[in-house]
């Protein structure tokens, strides 16, 4: 696995809720800091309150692995009520990431979606790759695992606050 090849994970979770709290749930930017992952805080910049098309937000993060940073995230995809995407960059590189929550109604509940695909923008992760190269397989791997333990994360909290 490499890092230039931008690989995803995803987390999916079946929740007895409605579409529309399932909606708003998911669009609680500080729904990952209740959930003791590397998020640690998150605001709304600019005025804005929720997902829309160009919004951003800032995250600050903690990893034991990566140390303490903050970033800057920019909605780029909402289909209102059933998925948004962001992606984490600085103002003049490309992505480091790209993280997206969708909601799939049921006739009985939801099906809620969290995935996350890294690069192709050098990130943190590089510098352990860059020390590392013949280790760049596993160094993504534990990543994508760091990542989906979060996710899972998110989606048993949410599953807790609205069934």
């Amino acid at each position: 696995m490499r890092y230039r090849d931008c690989p995803t994970v995803e987390v999916v979770e079946r929740i007895a809720t409605s579409p529309d709290a399932a909606w708003a749930a998911v669009c609680d930017i500080s729904l990952p800091t209740r959930c003791g992952g590397e998020l640690q805080f998150a605001r709304w910049l600019d005025d804005a309150t929720t997902p829309t098309v160009g919004a951003r937000f800032e995250g600050v993060n903690r990893n034991e692995h990566l140390g303490e940073w903050t970033t800057t995230s920019t909605v780029v995809e909402v289909e209102p009520g059933r998925r948004w995407v962001w992606e984490v960059s600085e103002p003049t590189s490309l992505p480091w990431s790209q993280w997206g929550f969708e909601v799939d109604p049921l006739r009985e509940g939801v099906v809620i979606r969290q995935w996350a695909r890294i690069g192709p923008g050098r990130s943190g992760l590089n510098r352990a790759i860059d020390a590392m190269p013949e280790r760049e397989g596993r160094i993504v791997e534990v990543r994508l695992a760091e990542l989906a333990e979060a996710m899972r994360g998110n989606l048993d909290r949410l599953r807790s606050e609205l069934e």
